[in-house]
């Protein structure tokens, strides 16, 4: 929300101590706003790569439950989706987020292979969910230089397999997934 001039000027000639304290308040209330200061100003952005590997950890330990149907899987990908975001929006890390996307795809995919061979009405949302997922990751992949492209290779070709063999191969002819990505 847009904020007129007079208040503006109001506000720049608030005395310091008044305007730090209305500054700690309105930062308490965001915590998103709260994390990305801190890791701005406290880590200095030198965890990047803790916190991916910590959002790693928690997409093997998560893909290690057994989950007895498709919509459990999904729920467990629509979380892990969610602190890939969240990393992002804090930390800026779009490589960083492409990459774990990828990885959770990818680990998913290879440890609920059984569950999610055959397209069922159990298994239609997920199968949805996967093959969104995967062209929004290809969508992203697009968008990348030459250079950072050999480095997504391996792994992307990997995932579109497993999106056009498992129970996502319909939604993912219907989007136009690729089957491989050069």
């Amino acid at each position: 929300m847009p904020i007129e001039d007079q208040l503006k000027k109001a506000i720049i000639q608030m005395p310091q101590k008044e305007k730090d304290k209305l500054l700690i308040r309105l930062i308490t209330k965001d915590t998103t706003l709260t994390d990305k200061l801190y890791f701005e100003l406290i880590e200095e952005s030198s965890t990047i790569t803790e916190r991916r590997e910590s959002i790693m950890a928690r997409i093997v330990r998560l893909s290690k439950h057994t989950q007895d149907t498709p919509g459990w899987i999904m729920m467990d990908l629509r979380s892990l989706s969610g602190d890939i975001s969240y990393h992002v929006k804090v930390t800026k890390d779009k490589m960083g987020g492409l990459e774990l996307n990828i990885f959770l795809l990818n680990t998913f995919l290879n440890q609920y292979a059984d569950k999610l061979r055959v397209y069922s009405s159990r298994s239609d949302k997920c199968a949805l969910y996967i093959a969104k997922k995967a062209l929004t990751i290809m969508n992203a992949l697009n968008k990348l230089d030459d250079d950072y492209r050999v480095d997504y290779k391996k792994d992307t070709n990997q995932m579109l397999t497993l999106v056009h063999q498992l129970c996502s191969k319909m939604y993912a002819r219907q989007f136009n997934v690729p089957e491989e990505w050069e």
